[in-house]
């Protein structure tokens, strides 16, 4: 690998150069929560050259309910032990460079990101404006499907932090964090009712749209205007908990902040999803 590592973003053209690289694992996380099958059937019909499926549900996110049968959200973190066997499926090995794209403007490619920090692995990036941008540059798309010789990527120390929801419970008393949800305003409000059967919000959290990070060609903002609107959020970024629906988009705030020079951030995986589970947790409504 060349001594550069890419670990937030990276631009199409410079992955143009790097997609036939066998030291490089390009991941299409493309996703529709309202229709599972999408982000396959998109693969299939077109993806970046040398690219591989990592579906959401399948490859990135663990059992829903836990052994004691509580409900732990829609997208729970995989045990280690099994995200390393799918990384190391997707022939990703400790010196190998990864980058994650969707269409979606980085909402589920950021996942990706943060897993594999999660799994200590540096050398990860999100395309810059996803698929959209790798066209809209000229560059073709693929239906075939190369395959790859398994990795040897390693189990390292995490580059992320988490929290349970025992943690944010505890934290309504001690006031220590800030929660930052991720969701759109109305989910975040109580009032979409399709996604979200229970609405509201963790009381005392904030919203911060992860869209918001976004300019309107699904490109990131500039660092400087991702930090105006971060920074004022909390006192430092190692107090804040990052949450979503269920600790998808959470990740694309979290890799905002880290484009925006604020880093240390923890991530509530279970979010929203598992703390409305349990009738006994509070719900705030409203702005």
């Amino acid at each position: 690998m060349s001594s550069t590592l890419f670990k937030t973003l990276i631009d199409a053209a410079t992955l143009a150069q790097h997609v036939t690289d066998p030291r490089w694992v390009v991941l299409d996380c493309r996703h529709d929560l309202m229709n599972p099958a999408f982000g396959r059937d998109a693969f299939a019909a077109g993806h970046i050259p040398g690219a591989q499926f990592a579906g959401i549900d399948d490859d990135l996110s663990g059992p829903k309910n836990a052994n004691d049968a509580s409900f732990r959200g829609r997208h729970p973190l995989p045990a280690r032990a099994a995200l390393i066997d799918t990384l190391r499926r997707f022939g990703i090995g400790d010196d190998t460079q990864v980058v994650a794209y969707d269409a979606h403007g980085g909402m589920y490619a950021a996942r990706l990101w943060w897993l594999l920090r999660w799994m200590g692995h540096e050398a990860v990036a999100v395309l810059d404006g996803g698929l959209p941008a790798w066209q809209a540059a000229g560059f073709d798309v693929s239906t075939d499907v190369t395959p790859r010789s398994p990795g040897n990527v390693s189990d390292r120390p995490a580059l992320t932090r988490t929290v349970t929801v025992d943690d944010v419970v505890a934290n309504l008393t001690s006031g220590v964090n800030v929660v930052v949800d991720a969701r759109a305003p109305d989910r975040f409000r109580g009032e979409n009712e399709t996604i979200d059967p229970v609405g509201g919000h963790i009381p005392g959290a904030k919203n911060r749209f992860f869209k918001d990070n976004l300019n309107a060609d699904g490109t990131f903002k500039p660092a400087e205007e991702l930090w105006g609107a971060f920074a004022p959020l909390f006192t430092e970024p190692t107090s804040a908990i990052m949450q979503c629906g269920s600790g998808v988009t959470a990740c694309h705030n979290l890799l905002a902040m880290e484009l925006a020079g604020l880093p240390g951030a923890a991530l509530y995986p279970g979010s929203w999803s598992e703390w409305c589970a349990d009738p006994r947790r509070p719900v705030a409504t409203g702005a």
